[in-house]
């Protein structure tokens, strides 16, 4: 049984050549269609470049994919898929059909190495097959080659493969944002007041409980936070609301203190007064609140709902202890903001406008008539009313109300009625009193007056949507260029330099294990790839060891 030697290896021309069968003269046979598409496949780049553009069709189908549901929300898949899951599937395919290119072309570039004119060392051959398999072999190649060999490109691209998955797993990320509900929120307004008993009492009549209610809350509340008693529905805890209009009270209070008279005594005072006002008399701490008209600054606002006086000192025998102001307090319209979030309620006044010519000394209704400015949603202007019955019993009822006197001394407190004791406790009177109409306009607009209805606003609920990191997207797409850059590198390397491409195949190394001279024999060459292929699969071999050359591969005769 021949053993393969240097001398009887195929393709090389030695004594010995008619023992070798595969290299005898025998009529080429015509290649059949299947023999030019295999020919195709293995003696040209054509897998390559198919795969090549199938990794660059895979992450060209994750960019559409990212780009339709950019800022989207989550897509109503199948639950057994998602973004990511798709995204990781389609990074595979790219990531092997990229890795199955680049590894042919870093097997090639082996043969343009020993191409070149000096020798190379045998061991290289073993640096480029490790470095086609995978990551650590390229890392030697890279130590090895030292970018002086263009399949130092190609080692790097192979480890940069590692990192091709994470990078796309990072570019979609999902995040958090408020979009508008179904369920539209309702907060209540109102067009129209009108007293609630109508039984044809004596004026002045009525006011009905809802509005004491919030007469008394506004009074007595000591944060001032009137707001969060008005009413609304929001399903989701987060609503907001367009500017919108409605019947409301406002105030307006004015420092008086200058219209304080004093009458003193060695330095200490006994008697506070304003004249045509309230007066504080004794020691101690006193308040005395009545219906006054001083103020020429409140002069020009119609106080249809009440206009009074506070005079207050928390130390009467103090000449510069004292303080007064009037507040008047009337119907107008007020124009609002509103939302909800997290649950809490807040509003914020726009704008308000009243109308001084609707006055209670008139046997008719308050109507009200605002500018453009305060419309509706639809653009309308409304028409705003406030029944005479229920402006003249709200009216008295408040001047009784703020009527009234109080204090703290020595021998203990005692104050005319609670509200007294209220407005002689707060820091701030102004704000008290805002809050007071705050109050009092929450009343009047959650009655149900079968006229206004709710203002509608938007109900905004939390919602998971696609949001893209396209930096991340740079490193996968700068990598599959440098890869295509250098198979096209590669594959005109070896054009130029006449090489045949063999890229990874083994059986080079049996057939034109002598050297690398490619010239044609006038037996049947088998040069190309193709013909290597066709020509071992007729071909038996098998490794026997001999005394004098040790291990072989033999050739089987038979």
């Amino acid at each position: 049984m021949p053993i393969l030697s240097r001398s009887n290896w195929p393709g090389v021309m030695g004594d010995d050549d008619a023992r070798v069968p595969l290299l005898r003269s025998h009529p080429s046979p015509r290649a059949s269609l299947t023999q030019k598409a295999t020919g195709l496949l293995s003696d040209w780049w054509l897998w390559e470049v198919i795969e090549a553009c199938i990794s660059i069709i895979a992450l060209v189908i994750i960019v559409i994919i990212l780009v339709i549901y950019d800022g989207s929300s989550l897509p109503d898949w199948p639950s057994v898929f998602t973004i990511n899951s798709v995204i990781s599937f389609l990074s595979t395919i790219s990531k092997l059909c990229l890795t199955a290119a680049v590894s042919a072309a870093v097997s090639q570039c082996k043969w343009l190495w020993y191409r070149q004119a000096e020798p190379r060392r045998l061991q290289d051959l073993q640096l480029f097959d490790d470095a086609s398999r995978g990551p650590w072999g390229a890392i030697r190649l890279l130590f090895s080659l030292r970018a002086r060999h263009l399949a130092f490109v190609g080692a790097v691209v192979i480890v940069l493969t590692n990192f091709f998955d994470p990078f796309l797993q990072q570019v979609v990320a999902y995040k958090s944002r408020s979009v508008p509900s179904n369920n539209a929120p309702e907060i209540v307004r109102s067009r129209v007041y009108a007293a609630r008993s109508d039984e044809g009492l004596p004026l002045p009549s009525v006011v009905d409980l809802s509005m004491k209610a919030g007469i008394y809350n506004g009074v007595f509340d000591i944060k001032d936070n009137a707001d969060s008693g008005i009413s609304y529905t929001c399903s989701t805890g987060n609503c907001s609301w367009q500017d919108f209009s409605s019947l409301a009270i406002c105030s307006r209070c004015v420092n008086i203190t200058s219209h304080v008279e004093k009458e003193c005594t060695d330095g200490k005072c006994h008697l506070l007064y304003i004249p045509d006002g309230p007066m504080l008399s004794g020691l101690g701490g006193q308040i005395n609140s009545s219906v006054t008209n001083i103020s020429s600054e409140l002069h020009g606002i119609e106080p249809s709902v009440l206009r009074f006086t506070s005079l207050l000192s928390k130390k009467v025998s103090d000449p510069s202890d004292a303080f007064a102001a009037e507040c008047s307090m009337f119907y107008c319209i007020g124009k609002y903001l509103a939302s909800v979030t997290n649950g809490i309620v807040e509003q914020q006044l726009l704008a308000s406008w009243r109308n001084d010519s609707a006055r209670l000394d008139t046997a008719s209704d308050l109507v009200f008539h605002p500018p453009a400015s305060f419309s509706n949603d639809s653009g309308q202007t409304e028409t705003f009313q406030v029944t005479h019955l229920a402006a003249v019993a709200l009216n008295s009822f408040m001047s009784e109300t703020f009527t009234g006197s109080g204090g703290i001394n020595n021998s203990g407190s005692a104050f005319s009625s609670d509200v007294m004791q209220a407005l002689y406790d707060t820091s701030n009177l102004t704000r008290r009193i805002e809050n007071l109409a705050t109050s009092m306009t929450n009343s009047i607009r959650g009655q149900d007056d079968k006229v206004s209805g709710p203002a509608y606003g938007i109900a905004w609920t939390s919602e998971t949507y696609v949001h893209v990191r396209w930096a991340w997207f740079a490193f996968p797409a700068t990598l599959i260029l440098i890869a295509n850059c250098f198979l096209l590198g590669v594959v005109l390397e070896t054009s130029y330099r006449d090489i045949l491409v063999w890229k990874s195949n083994n059986l080079a190394l049996l057939f034109h294990g002598r050297s690398l001279q490619l010239s044609s024999h006038s037996r049947q060459p088998v040069q190309r790839l193709s013909e290597m292929t066709s020509s071992a699969t007729k071909i038996k071999v098998k490794l026997v060891e001999s005394e004098t050359d040790g291990w072989k591969l033999d050739q089987d005769d038979e």
